[in-house]
């Protein structure tokens, strides 16, 4: 399995987002400094793919399956991509408030402490479906891992189409989210410009 060490707030200067989309919430000092650089249009459509890429954990294979899933459904093929991205089972995770970033929650579903509809799923590329319950596995809750994170994220705001409790460490999948309820800063279209060539 491939693994992205890129440290994350070089990588969030580069991209020219925020780290607070990924849970981080350290701020770099450091500006990046491109002096009279034009960026091509080219340039333009790759960035938002890697900055996709970057915010979701994905790497570029299961990223172009993903997008030629989202071409097969019915639909904006941008915004189905960005709904298969939101379905992700690591990104429930962290939506839900059950880990402090999504590669923390990424590794809280492949060390198996998440269970879907009551079965253990340690794939955190699972798509859920709306009505799936969410919850931290008995065995898990009692961590101090678990007690870490509930405290780091008692402020966090649930998305509205999902339903978290923090004290039982569960939630459930009340529907599947709009484009408008994905608070993202990826322009989609640009990414199916650059696959569409």
């Amino acid at each position: 399995m491939a693994i992205d060490r890129t440290p994350v707030l070089k990588r969030c200067r580069s991209l020219g987002m925020e780290p607070m989309y990924l849970g981080v919430n350290k701020k770099s000092r450091r500006r990046l400094t491109r002096t009279n650089r034009k960026v091509s249009e080219y340039g333009l459509q790759l960035r938002e793919k890697q900055k996709a890429k970057f915010i979701y954990g994905v790497q570029e294979k299961p990223f172009r399956n993903l997008y030629e899933k989202a071409e097969r459904m019915p639909g904006v093929v941008g915004e189905n991509l960005m709904l298969l991205l939101e379905e992700r089972l690591d990104n429930i995770i962290f939506r839900m408030g059950f880990a402090r970033t999504r590669r923390e929650a990424r590794q809280v579903v492949s060390h198996r402490h998440v269970l879907v509809n009551g079965k253990v799923v340690n794939i955190p590329s699972y798509r859920v479906s709306a009505g799936d319950k969410i919850e931290i596995k008995e065995k898990s809750k009692s961590l101090q891992r678990f007690k870490d994170i509930v405290e780091a994220n008692g402020q966090v705001t649930v998305p509205a189409w999902l339903s978290a409790s923090s004290e039982s460490l569960s939630g459930e999948v009340l529907q599947l989210p709009l484009r408008e309820q994905i608070d993202v800063p990826v322009n989609e279209t640009l990414i199916v410009e650059l696959y569409s060539k």
